[in-house]
């Protein structure tokens, strides 16, 4: 059962939906959050792997939400600078993103992720610089409450 996080108050946007994007486990207080991700034949390349550029996606979209499960839902990312490293190929089926944050300033944040498979085969990690900003400014869903 997947614990609760300040994501679960966020309506899930389109790219999570397309990448599979759902909350596993979460260590609020360590900044480490467990996400399940799907990969789908609609994401192979023509060797029959998942494309990088949406296995960077999946990094990215499990390094942010790590920053916000931590902060409580204050602090949203706008992700600077990411640097990939693609370590086996991805077969299609369930992935599996950790998401780190590794420290937080006022105003950026250092993060890191890595992206496994089914059978823990270590397949990317990524580590990256985000600016953080407050979620009311960033986020939609959470302005429209603050108004």
């Amino acid at each position: 059962m997947p614990v609760a996080t300040a994501l679960d108050a966020l309506p899930r946007p389109p790219c999570a939906e397309l990448l599979g994007w759902h909350v596993l486990d979460a260590d609020i207080e360590k900044g480490w959050i467990r996400i399940g991700f799907e990969g789908r034949p609609e994401f192979l390349n023509p060797s029959g792997y998942v494309q990088g550029g949406l296995l960077a996606a999946m990094l990215d979209d499990a390094m942010g939400p790590a920053v916000f499960a931590m902060t409580e839902g204050r602090m949203y990312t706008v992700t600077m600078d990411m640097n990939v490293s693609y370590l086996a190929p991805a077969k299609p089926g369930p992935l599996f993103g950790e998401g780190r944050v590794v420290q937080l300033g006022r105003s950026v944040g250092f993060l890191e992720a890595t992206l496994t498979d089914a059978d823990g085969v270590l397949l990317a990690r990524a580590t990256s610089t985000a600016r953080l900003v407050a979620s009311e400014k960033a986020v939609t869903s959470l302005a429209a409450r603050s108004a």
